[in-house]
């Protein structure tokens, strides 16, 4: 499927600068070595292909289970009228992701979910984490779930 939601018009603060990214990079190791939750979510370090830079980047996420052992992700920017710009990065390159959970690296598929599957998967991730439904009304665009699933050995 596509990944084609646009950026809103109105939103929240979008967090980013030198703290952010200083925070972001604390974070990442931690979960690197312990795993865990980040602000009550489990987490995973999320490694994608830069869609300009073709650098690689790296960014702690929250993570929610996805059908066949896939893990779901909102590409939520805390309800910043823009969406993350690891969702470009995975838009650009939806094969050449990796994530890092329970000590382990592993090379995922990204599709982002549309219709009656994101609805589905959006129901779950709000019962289970109400913060991101507080997130989609702070913004006018819909956000963004992907699955990511293990790729093919």
């Amino acid at each position: 499927m596509a990944f084609d939601t646009p950026a809103g018009t109105r939103g929240a603060r979008q967090p980013s600068g030198p703290f952010f990214r200083w925070a972001n990079t604390m974070m990442a190791r931690r979960l690197r070595r312990k795993g865990g939750k980040m602000m009550g979510f489990n987490a995973l370090v999320l490694t994608t292909i830069g869609a300009k830079s073709g650098a690689e980047r790296t960014n702690p996420v929250g993570w929610f289970p996805g059908p066949e052992g896939s893990w779901l992700i909102v590409a939520s920017a805390a309800g910043a009228a823009n969406n993350p710009a690891w969702y470009y990065n995975i838009a650009a390159h939806p094969d050449k992701v990796q994530i890092e959970i329970d000590g382990r690296k592993i090379p995922v598929t990204a599709t982002q979910l549309h219709g009656l599957e994101r609805a589905q998967a959006w129901q779950q991730i709000t019962t289970a984490a109400p913060r991101f439904a507080q997130y989609e009304h702070k913004t006018d665009r819909e956000l963004p779930i992907i699955r990511l699933v293990t790729q093919p050995s």
